[in-house]
C-alpha cells in the first residue's frame, strides 16, 4: 500500500472533500468575474457591430436586422444635424469640468489627510457632504441645482453644465486621490524641506509625481462621469444639449446610426486613457 493511499485512508469523512472543494472553488470566482465583465461589455459590443450594419429603405435611423456591413456611417459621421455639435459640446464639457473638478478634489483630499478635526473644522461634515454627493439619486441633484439657477437667475446653458458636472464629480475625485494619499511617506516632502525646497516645489517635484496615479484615476473617472452624464445634464442644458440628451432628443423619431460610431469613438478613446493610467501607474511604482 502506497504512503498516499495510507494518508488518505487516515482522513476523517469531513476532510477527505476538502481539497476537491477548493479544487472546485479556484474556478468558481475567475468564472463569475468573467462572466460578470462579458454581460457588461456585451451591449457595448452589439453597438460597435451595428455601427457597421447596412440601413434599408429611407431613413437612416438604426436597424437590429442585420443587412450587411458597411462603413458609410463612418465616412458620413458629421451628415446628422445637431449630432457633431452635441458631441463636441459634450468633449469640450467633459474636459473642462474634469481639469477643475481634479484640481480641486486634489487640493480637497490633501487638505482631508494632512490635517486633524482640531486644525480643520467642520471636516467631518465636509467628509459627510462628500458622502451625500455620491449617495444622492442624480434626479434630486438635478432638480435642486435646476432650482438654484433659475432662484438666482442665471440662464442655463455651457456655464450650469459645467457648474454641475464639477458639483458631483469632485466627491469621486477627493476619494480616490485620498486613498492614494493615504500610505503616502511624509518623510519624503521633510527631506526636500531640509534640502532647502519651499512647499510649492515640493508639492511639484516630490509629491504630485507619487500621487499622480491616483489623480490620473480620478480625473478618469469625472470625465467617464460627465461624457455619460444625462440626467443632471437634462435638467440644466437649456438649449446647449449634450450628447447624452441629444440622443434621448432622437430616440422619439429614431436613432440615426452615427450615434453608435460617435458611441464606439468614446469606448475606444476611453479604452485608450485606462491603458495609459495602467502603464503610468506601473511607471510610478
Amino acid at each position: 500500500m502506497s504512503v498516499e493511499t495510507v494518508t488518505e485512508t487516515r482522513l476523517s469523512p469531513r476532510e477527505r472533500p476538502l481539497g476537491r472543494r477548493r479544487k472546485v472553488g479556484r474556478y468558481v470566482l475567475p468564472t463569475y468575474s468573467w462572466l460578470v465583465i462579458g454581460y457588461l461589455v456585451f451591449p457595448i459590443v452589439i453597438m460597435m457591430i451595428y455601427s457597421f450594419n447596412r440601413v434599408l429603405g429611407g431613413a437612416q435611423v438604426v436597424s437590429f436586422s442585420w443587412n450587411g456591413f458597411t462603413t458609410l456611417w463612418y465616412q458620413q459621421w458629421s451628415s446628422v444635424p445637431g449630432l457633431t455639435t452635441a458631441f463636441w459640446l459634450s468633449i469640450r464639457l467633459a474636459l473642462v469640468s474634469t481639469v477643475i473638478a481634479t484640481v480641486l478634489g486634489t487640493l480637497l483630499a490633501m487638505a482631508l489627510v494632512r490635517y486633524r478635526s482640531n486644525k480643520f473644522r467642520g471636516k467631518l461634515a465636509v467628509e459627510q457632504i462628500l458622502f451625500l454627493n455620491i449617495a444622492a439619486p442624480e434626479i434630486v441633484l438635478g432638480a435642486s441645482l435646476l432650482g438654484l439657477f433659475v432662484t438666482l437667475n442665471i440662464n442655463r446653458g455651457f456655464l450650469t453644465l459645467v457648474l454641475a458636472h464639477v458639483m458631483f464629480s469632485i466627491a469621486y475625485v477627493t476619494v480616490t486621490v485620498r486613498a492614494r494619499l493615504a500610505g503616502f511617506d511624509r518623510s519624503l516632502e521633510e527631506a526636500a524641506y531640509d534640502l532647502g525646497a519651499n512647499p510649492l516645489t515640493t508639492f511639484r517635484l516630490v509629491t504630485l509625481p507619487l500621487i499622480m496615479p491616483g489623480v490620473l484615476a480620478g480625473a478618469l473617472m469625472a470625465f467617464a462621469l460627465s461624457i455619460d452624464d444625462f440626467v443632471t445634464s437634462n435638467f440644466v442644458s437649456g438649449t446647449s444639449d449634450p450628447f447624452p440628451v441629444w440622443v434621448y432628443g432622437a430616440t422619439r423619431v429614431g436613432i440615426p446610426p452615427q450615434v453608435f460610431v460617435f458611441g464606439t469613438f468614446i469606448f475606444m478613446v476611453g479604452i485608450g486613457f485606462a491603458f495609459m493610467s495602467i502603464v503610468l501607474s506601473r511607471k510610478k511604482s
